[in-house]
């Protein structure tokens, strides 16, 4: 077997996340906004998601683990940034997350090259309910996952570390062999929770080719051809 071959045939399985990933980062957009109103975009992106690199009960972690329903959460959510003296508006902050003039369809032709490679591909999102079936529906998710993850549906999110063992159980790969697997998200915190389980990890970058780069690399091979 070629070294080519031997490095690609010890991975299985590739997870991604969905936001940032395949959209822009809603990290990114909460930066925007909160530009846009002259405040602290740290605090603002506190206020909003909590600290994101813990699993809590801010109101959008339970929002993510479906325990609130999406009124509930950024009701709660807006008194808390007007008592901090910022504006906060669902509407306005997420419509930052449009086309952002970075094209990810070569992700998506990514996914669609491993599949047809034999390698099992999975999503494991921090979702929420009420976004269910559009996110799912935009991007074709039936037909490009063999396993689908999605937080809300499960009682828990990343960054706790069940959710990934979650992931490969599904994939049906034994956590003694979560190497096996590679992790793609746009959320540092994520991907280090995703080492730390003993999966490959790969930040994803706005501009989200040089982490496919890195993923061709880590795969054994590179030149993944992009869509014409």
């Amino acid at each position: 077997m070629s070294e080519d071959a031997a490095a690609t045939s010890t991975i299985d399985a590739v997870v991604f996340d969905f936001g940032g990933v395949f959209t822009p980062s809603p990290f990114t957009a909460a930066h925007a906004y909160a530009t846009a109103q002259g405040v602290d975009p740290d605090e603002l992106a506190r206020i909003v998601f909590g600290a994101y690199d813990t699993d809590s009960d801010h109101p959008w972690h339970r929002l993510e683990r479906g325990e609130l329903a999406m009124v509930d959460a950024l009701t709660t959510i807006a008194a808390d940034a007007d008592a901090a003296g910022m504006r906060f508006d669902a509407r306005d902050l997420f419509s930052a997350l449009g086309d952002d003039g970075i094209d990810r369809a070569v992700v998506i032709e990514h996914v669609r090259i491993l599949r047809e490679r034999g390698v099992a591909t999975a999503i494991l999102t921090n979702n929420v309910r009420e976004y269910g079936e559009i996110w799912r529906e935009q991007l074709g998710a039936e037909e490009l996952f063999d396993v689908i993850v999605d937080s809300c549906l499960e009682g828990m999110r990343k960054p706790d570390h069940a959710i990934y063992h979650l992931a490969l159980e599904r994939l049906e790969i034994d956590v003694g062999e979560a190497h096996r697997t590679v992790f793609l998200d746009d959320f540092e915190h994520n991907v280090l929770a995703a080492r730390a389980v003993g999966m490959h990890g790969i930040v994803v970058g706005p501009d989200p080719r040089p982490a496919l780069t890195e993923l061709d690399a880590l795969m054994g091979h590179s030149g993944v051809a992009e869509p014409q």
